[in-house]
């Protein structure tokens, strides 16, 4: 039986399956019920002015939870632009002491703010949200203000004091994405459980082996790769002049590119093959390379969802015995230099690879791996 959506709701979803191809459209309904025409309008622009996927899902993930906060802590939609009294109110609504909370029950976010955020899906914490996810989401307030070519009061002094004594009245260690990176001998560990046959072990293997070695990829590029950005490049000889089959990712826009510059990865050798492998056993010509299977053994047509591929990490690396809470899809791409660095594989070579923009923040991982080899950690 189906359901009849209210007018207005019902063409919102309408507009919203025009921009079906970049935004989260497992929520349409709940984006149709929270956001607002006008909501749903600046999206549909900023689609059409070419903005990044990855950039108009995180906006679109942000601009949903402003609307449902707004709606659960003052009855009203986000007003554009938002005075600063309501961007005050969302730091102390996020910000908060949990040591005061327990003596003050009116610090922090209303127990009915909370409840009503929680009910919808929008909350999964019970403390206070991490000051990296309340700069996030208040950067892309600012943003869609902007879109709208309206000012705000971000950039108020009032706002950056509240930000900046919030988070120096209760320090938070900074979290690693992947506690461990998945290095050599433990992607090894990962490989060696999905070694059959059956589609999910050939198309978890290729995941794996691509996710590596095509620099430690994201699982965004992962699970959105097409077909069409594959092309087939001339073997390279290997060992003892062993042609190996290469090909070349064409990436597009990514994450660090620049809004016109197309990132190009390679492959060679057996990330290759297992790659053959699951689009030859999955009978993929064209479309999305990496999908879901269902229970039984039917290959979707749609593309697997970002979190499936973390979701494959983490199950795989409890197949092989380890602690899954230590690993994550991330730990591909840190894996990934790090194993460089352990190999002597120069850092421009492998930024090459990983498409690092900072040489900062990828040499961290060359720094590591040799403190942990160098003559200071071996004094004994």
């Amino acid at each position: 039986m189906s359901i009849d959506l209210p007018a207005p709701i019902s063409a919102r979803v309408a507009a919203l399956d025009t921009i079906a191809a970049v935004l989260p459209m497992e929520r349409r309904d709940k984006l149709a019920e929270i956001l607002t025409d006008q909501d749903v309008e600046t999206l549909r622009h900023l689609v059409n002015q070419g903005m990044g996927a990855n950039t108009l899902r995180a906006l679109t993930s942000d601009l949903a939870y402003l609307e449902a906060w707004s709606y659960a802590a003052t009855g009203s939609p986000l007003p554009w632009p938002a005075p600063e009294a309501l961007l005050l109110k969302f730091v102390a609504h996020h910000l908060w002491d949990t040591k005061k909370r327990d003596t003050d029950p009116d610090h922090g976010m209303p127990a009915n703010v909370q409840q009503g955020l929680r009910d919808q899906g929008f909350l999964r914490s019970t403390g206070p949200h991490a000051p990296d996810t309340v700069r996030r989401r208040l950067a892309s307030w600012s943003t869609l203000t902007k879109w709208r070519r309206l000012d705000g009061a971000f950039a108020s002094p009032a706002l950056k004091s509240a930000v900046r004594l919030a988070v120096r009245a209760v320090p938070r260690p900074r979290k690693r994405k992947s506690a461990k990176a998945i290095t050599g001998d433990v992607l090894a560990k990962l490989l060696a459980t999905c070694g059959g046959d059956n589609l999910r072990d050939v198309r978890d293997r290729a995941i794996l082996m691509v996710a590596f070695a095509s620099g430690g990829r994201r699982r965004s590029e992962v699970a959105g790769l097409r077909k069409e950005q594959l092309t087939i490049e001339p073997p390279v000889e290997g060992e003892e002049g062993v042609p190996l089959p290469s090909l070349s990712i064409h990436l597009g826009r990514t994450k660090n590119s620049g809004a016109s510059q197309d990132e190009v990865v390679y492959l060679t050798g057996r990330p290759v093959e297992a790659l053959n492998a699951w689009l030859a056993a999955a009978n993929i010509g064209g479309g999305s390379v990496f999908r879901a299977i269902d229970r039984w053994g039917n290959v979707s047509r749609q593309a697997l969802d970002p979190k499936a591929v973390n979701d494959i990490v983490k199950q795989r690396t409890t197949d092989a015995g380890l602690d899954s809470r230590e690993f994550s899809a991330h730990g591909l791409r840190s894996g990934y230099l790090t194993e460089a660095a352990n190999r002597g594989i120069p850092l421009p070579e492998a930024m090459e690879q990983s498409r690092h923009r900072s040489a900062q923040q990828a040499s961290s991982y060359y720094n590591s791996a040799a403190r942990r080899s160098g003559k200071a950690a071996r004094m004994l």
